[in-house]
């Protein structure tokens, strides 16, 4: 009897002690700040299990891209692991078919391994396989919306006993726990929709509009009610915009916003609104819908501007082009464009790869080689700059004349000015003859400048002014000479910094800095290392006299996993070598082991964290968490490695 009582008293004391935890729990949820609510979840975790002896507790959330994977968002585990540790992201169809189906029915389950019905067989054979041996299992969702996540806790040691009191409890905890993570999500999109918002602003000619679905009011900025003709204390509702549409454009208008919410396709518009007395206007809508967490619409944003002159612009050429019949006109037209086309394909020959890095370098050499215009190449060592160069030089119309390249770090300081401008017999010891100088040689064609932060302060001044006037002397001489020359200057410094820093004239940079263009490294660029690859074994392979067929899909990988210091350059190499030591016809590479330390001046604190995280994730094969994850091996939580992976714009290279 006394037994009895104790063990009643002892059970009474637990449920007060969790009674009193859950009150705790509760109210440190509210009103916390959205970036403590993952720790403050999994710290919550840890005491539950230590006040009832529990010896597990995860939480996992449906993959919003592939809905049938579970990824393990939070854990508590106490150390020693033992047996196989959670992995981070579960099929949960193929691993749990039973549970998962209970789930989504948004049922609660207490589970015995040992005990669990013939249909679940594949998840007691899961579950036996990570040692959980009894668990309460609660599906997660919002206001009776779809389950979009699970919260589990397990015992691994011996069997548990789950009174009904308890079970109920833990599904008030898994009600905080979605609470309070919807309210983070809903806060994360708030902030992002506001920035988003802040930038828009900038634009002068834009007008900012949000339409609140609960309410039908949009809410506008001043921009906006200027475009549409509303005054600054009006409450614009949607009945009051489609007042202003135009007749004939506002079914076109309804079925854009029908749609957006229906099938959440983006708005993107263009319609006629009244303003006033009847003044009519063109306006261009664009926007995006979002939607709450049980899939319901909750708002349409978007920016509105005013195109009325572009319409009337558009309509006078469209008038004058219906004046052109002319067949021999539209022959010439023709060939015109079928010759600027044949160009630009003869440029991007020389160039390969189709990544978006490299294709927005392309546009810009397209844009900026029939100009005459001072270009500045900026890129890492071993980018093609060179390359990019000549391409430039070739779609221009100096083109007949030859490109003249002076490399500025390969020139001892005291010969950079003659080499450049040139010089007179006698200018100095030594000088028996008279020389020409590049400047002069590129009369009528293009110069370029590599390495142009090599240049010597005193040398700068002098190139200035030719940029400035078109006039230079030779070393001694007197009479000042005039060229036509266009500069193109390539860098793989940091001009901007080398200014700072005092190597370099502020004036010079900035006559220089017309069209910048800046080359991606190889690791920015890695859908493109596949082709690369293939065209440097096509020009080698003939020069060896041997074939390659295939490069192996191992290979490959770790081609677009290295981080390629030396970029271009550096793979060039590698498939050369090879090459010479391949065998077969299948050609097996490897970067070089390890990657090469750099730690040029003009990285910042930025850079330097990004490439350090990344040689890591490549150490480990872009595992993020467990026993030799990078997250252990940075001394970080595995939540606060993806956070600076998003920050940083780390992402795993696609296979």
């Amino acid at each position: 009897m006394k037994q009895t009582e104790a063990d009643f008293i002892r059970e009474l004391e637990e449920r007060l002690r969790f009674e009193k935890l859950l009150v705790k729990i509760s109210a440190h949820f509210v009103n916390l700040p959205a970036d403590q609510i993952d720790s403050e979840i999994e710290d919550s975790q840890r005491r539950i299990c230590e006040c009832l002896g529990l010896d597990a507790s995860s939480l996992w959330q449906w993959s919003g891209e592939r809905p049938h994977f579970m990824t393990l968002t939070h854990l508590y585990s106490p150390p020693p692991p033992e047996g196989p540790s959670l992995p981070e992201e579960i099929v949960a169809e193929e691993a749990f078919p039973w549970t998962f189906q209970q789930m989504l029915r948004g049922k609660t389950l207490v589970i015995s391994t040992e005990d669990m019905l013939p249909e679940a067989a594949r998840d007691q054979e899961t579950r036996r396989h990570l040692g959980v041996i009894s668990s309460v299992v609660i599906p997660l969702s919002t206001g009776g919306g779809p389950t979009f996540g699970v919260l589990a806790f397990d015992t691994l040691f011996s069997e548990r006993t789950w009174p009904e009191e308890t079970v109920s409890r833990f599904e008030l905890i898994a009600q905080i726990f979605t609470n309070a993570l919807d309210r983070k999500n809903s806060e994360t999109a708030l902030s992002e929709s506001e920035s988003r918002l802040r930038l828009a602003a900038d634009s002068a000619e834009a007008g900012l509009w949000e339409l609140d679905c609960d309410t039908n009011i949009f809410w506008t900025t001043e921009r906006a009610r200027d475009i549409f003709g509303y005054s600054p204390e009006e409450v614009i509702s949607m009945e009051r915009f489609e007042t202003s549409v135009h007749p004939d454009d506002i079914e076109l208008v309804r079925q854009v916003i029908a749609r957006a919410f229906g099938e959440q396709e983006p708005v993107n518009l263009e319609y006629r609104v009244r303003v006033g007395d009847g003044l009519l206007k063109w306006v261009s809508s664009r926007g995006r819908p979002y939607f709450k967490s049980n899939g319901e619409p909750d708002r349409l944003m978007g920016v509105s501007l005013d195109i009325s002159e572009r319409k009337q612009m558009e309509e006078q050429l469209r008038v004058r082009l219906e004046e052109i019949e002319s067949l021999k006109q539209k022959l010439e037209k023709e060939n015109i464009y079928l010759r600027e086309e044949i160009e630009v394909k003869s440029m991007h020959g020389e160039i390969v790869g189709q990544s978006p890095a490299i294709r927005r370098v392309l546009s810009q050499v397209e844009q900026v080689a029939r100009t005459d215009a001072t270009v500045l190449i900026e890129g890492e060592t071993g980018t093609g700059k060179e390359l990019l160069a000549r391409a430039i030089h070739r779609m221009s119309d100096r083109k007949k004349r030859p490109l003249v390249m002076v490399n500025c770090a390969s020139l001892p300081p005291t010969l950079v000015e003659s080499e450049l401008f040139g010089r007179e017999k006698g200018a100095y010891t030594g000088a028996m003859t008279r020389m020409t100088g590049r400047f002069e040689l590129a009369d009528g064609a293009t110069l370029l400048l590599d390495e142009i932060g090599e240049l010597p302060l005193e040398v700068q001044a002098k190139l200035l002014r030719v940029l400035e006037q078109g006039y230079f002397e030779r070393l001694g001489s007197t009479q000042m000479m005039k060229v036509d020359v266009r500069i193109i200057a390539a860098t793989n410094q940091n001009l901007a910094r080398q200014v700072t820093a005092g190597r370099f004239r502020k004036d010079l940079y900035f006559r220089l800095n017309v069209f910048p263009i800046n080359l991606p490294p190889l690791r920015e660029r890695a859908e493109d290392i596949p082709q690369l690859a293939w065209t440097f074994v096509k020009q080698y392979e003939k020069k060896m006299g041997k074939r390659v067929d295939h490069i192996s899909h191992k290979s490959m990988l770790y081609l677009k996993r290295y981080a390629w210091p030396g970029n271009i350059r550096e793979l060039r190499n590698v498939i050369e070598r090879a090459l010479i030591m391949s065998s077969g016809r299948t050609l097996e590479v490897y970067p070089p082991h390890g990657t090469i330390a750099e730690n040029p001046e003009d990285l910042n604190l930025k850079d330097v964290e990004r490439r350090h995280i990344t040689g890591v994730l490549q150490q480990t094969g872009w595992r993020l968490s467990g026993q030799g994850g990078a997250a252990e091996i940075l001394g970080l939580k595995r939540t606060t490695l993806q956070s600076k992976m998003k920050k940083l714009g780390i992402r795993r290279p696609s296979k």
